[in-house]
């Protein structure tokens, strides 16, 4: 099978639109329409309609911490420092105070992101002037280095909520920048499977919270069956099991672990199999959050197919009294076929249900 990349890129954007739910605004309609024949190309222009809209509404405020020497005092005074001072005869005092600024990490990471698809060789060159122009804008923004950013430090309110979605894109383009040593251009590396696997797992689950609300999609998280009551310094032990989708009505439970491999399959002594720490994964969720073995918890390995391989299609194993079974959801192929796929696993588990438009 030969993978159609506008086809695949363009469902990445639909993947995005779902995950994010503000591409769906109007700012965005028009990335929507045009086709890509480059991932970061995709990425450079919603970033472009992203950035656009964020500086007409003016770039996010945060008070940062700040020491500076001044003649005058301002804010709160560092004692040793300004003894410091005084023993070289300058004066002046060490102050330290909080100033509302535009210099802070979401637009740090934002400049360096626009930074560096301007520089980069598969970004089309209308997309590049458009950014150029936008990180004008930047000027009391500092440029930091990719490999220093504090992800984790990043957390969203309701005064910087349009910057999820950009921060978001702004990490998959980070993580997909290599630097030439020749002429300080940047080569873009393709999107890997560590890139693609957080953003389709939020992709089905967002496509079932808005498709299948019935079904009360959520990523669960399923409790050990323990029989007897451990130590309480031994439970610390135990890994927390978070599943990526789950899906229930009534009595009848349905988990499903999304993954993301180039390959679904793995080749061992002439044997093509499904890969063994998969199935005990799901296997381990589905019997325990099936606590009293009544069999109502079936669990589903949800491969994404980008590539032609042999898969297993048919009927689920039956293990243990519960259903296990594996599938492709095959994305080179229009979106609305994507979403028949991602229907017809509901209908199978699930009779009867109907889509929500």
């Amino acid at each position: 099978m030969t993978i159609d990349k506008s086809i695949y890129i363009q469902n990445i954007y639909y993947m995005l639109s779902y995950a994010f739910q503000i591409l769906k605004q109007e700012d965005y309609r028009q990335v929507a329409g045009e086709k890509f024949d480059k991932i970061h190309d995709l990425f450079a222009a919603i970033l472009e309609k992203g950035i656009a809209r964020q500086v007409k509404q003016g770039l996010y405020h945060e008070y940062i911490p700040m020491q500076e020497d001044l003649s005058v005092m301002r804010g709160k005074l560092n004692i040793n420092e300004t003894l410091r001072l005084q023993v070289q005869r300058e004066q002046k005092l060490s102050c330290e105070f909080d100033e509302f600024s535009e210099d802070n990490l979401y637009n740090q990471i934002l400049k360096v992101t626009i930074h560096r698809l301007i520089k980069a060789e598969d970004v089309a060159v209308e997309r590049k002037q458009a950014l150029k122009k936008l990180i004008v804008f930047f000027g009391n923004v500092r440029l930091i280095q990719p490999d220093h950013i504090a992800w984790n430090r990043l957390i969203y309110q309701r005064n910087n909520r349009n910057y999820e979605l950009l921060l978001n894109i702004c990490y998959l383009v980070l993580n997909g920048l290599l630097q030439t040593t020749e002429d300080g251009n940047y080569k873009l590396l393709s999107f890997s499977d560590e890139h693609m696997e957080r953003l389709y797992e939020k992709f089905i689950l967002e496509y079932y919270k808005q498709h299948h609300p019935e079904l009360n999609p959520k990523s669960a998280q399923v409790e050990w069956n323990l029989t007897e009551t451990p130590d309480d310094k031994m439970i610390q032990f135990l890994p927390k099991m978070q599943t990526d989708i789950t899906l229930q009505k009534g009595n009848k439970s349905l988990i499903i672990d999304a993954k993301y491999y180039g390959k679904a399959m793995i080749e061992k002594y002439d044997k093509v199999t499904l890969r063994s720490s998969h199935l005990y994964q799901i296997f381990a969720y589905v019997k325990n959050m099936d606590n009293k073995n009544k069999g109502n918890v079936s669990g589903l390995l949800l491969y994404a197919k980008t590539e032609e391989e042999v898969f297993p299609e048919g009927e689920p194993f039956v293990i243990g009294g519960s259903s296990i079974g594996a599938r492709t959801l095959d994305l080179n192929q229009p979106f609305n076929r994507i979403s028949l796929q991602l229907d017809d696993i509901v209908n199978y588990y699930f009779s009867g249900i109907s889509k929500t438009e």
